[in-house]
């Protein structure tokens, strides 16, 4: 009987293989994150600058003198009030974070919990509201909110969106995965459908909250139009709205706009870098698969 040895330069050559393997991937998600950070470092250091050295001919990565005074200038500005959009937009984009969460989670628990024999119509009624093109339902919105006397008024900005179809859509996906056994041990040691929900349900589904809470808030926080039509005292203005005054017909107030424009993100990058494992996380226990 013969035996077959295997060539000793095989576990060589996949050592070898996966070594360029590492560095090409290595090479490739530092490419990417120098493309993501680019604008990042663009953004700073323009707001940091002067207008001539952001529309100079001659470029430098840093600016001569890093103007720390376009801080002061920018809060100090009496054409607007960024300080108070600032505010605008925290309220807006939390308020409307808490009322989605409570409304759509919810919703989306009853869609996938309670017995109804039209809770299939309910729920394909609310995907119908995904088809339906926001221009279309604009001007009717802004009608009754002005009816109603809530123009430049936080009741205005939030209230009318307040409920978000996808957001509802994503709670019953997860919410049918959800361990149907810890709601039954729940109803037998006596407790309602409601309580089962709040104390052991949602307790047990924080990640997903999470998840949902950052993407409400990044999207509220972003929100442009709607802030634009209903905020028309300069006093009511969210930053989105605030940043684009820096913008006219005939000027371009160049670093005041990348300093508002640089200060703007920090809440949004704090809160990303906050919750982003639970955002990708949550995403995932929706059931939803590409």
């Amino acid at each position: 009987m013969t035996t077959t040895t295997p060539p000793l330069d095989k576990p060589r050559r996949v050592r070898r293989g996966s070594v360029i393997g590492n560095a090409g991937l290595y090479l490739a998600v530092s490419v990417a994150a120098v493309l993501f950070l680019l604008p990042f470092y663009l953004i700073v250091r323009n707001a940091l600058s002067t207008d001539p050295e952001i529309t100079g001919e001659n470029w430098k990565w840093f600016p001569t003198h890093f103007q720390w005074g376009n801080i002061s200038e920018l809060f100090n500005d009496e054409t607007v009030d960024f300080g108070r959009s600032l505010w605008n937009s925290t309220v807006m984009a939390v308020l409307m974070t808490t009322g989605i969460l409570l409304i759509c989670s919810t919703a989306g628990y009853g869609l996938a919990r309670i017995p109804y024999r039209h809770a299939n119509k309910v729920f394909y009624a609310v995907l119908a509201t995904l088809m339906v093109p926001t221009a279309v339902t604009f001007v009717p919105s802004f009608v009754l909110v002005s009816s109603l006397g809530w123009v430049d008024t936080y009741r205005g900005l939030i209230i009318p969106g307040l409920f978000s179809g996808f957001t509802c859509f994503l709670f019953r996906q997860y919410f049918l995965g959800f361990p149907k056994e810890l709601e039954e041990a729940a109803r037998v040691d006596g407790l309602s459908q409601w309580s089962a929900y709040w104390r052991v349900v949602v307790p047990n589904s924080l990640n997903f909250f999470a998840a949902m809470a950052t993407i409400t808030f990044i999207s509220g926080w972003n929100s442009f139009l709607w802030p634009l039509v209903i905020g028309q005292d300069p006093s009511a203005w969210t930053v989105q709205v605030a940043l684009s005054s820096y913008m006219t017909n005939q000027t371009v107030n160049y670093h005041l706009t990348f300093m508002a424009t640089a200060i703007s993100i920090l809440p949004l990058v704090f809160v990303f870098l906050f919750l982003q494992r639970w955002l990708v996380q949550g995403i995932a226990q929706t059931g939803i698969k590409g």
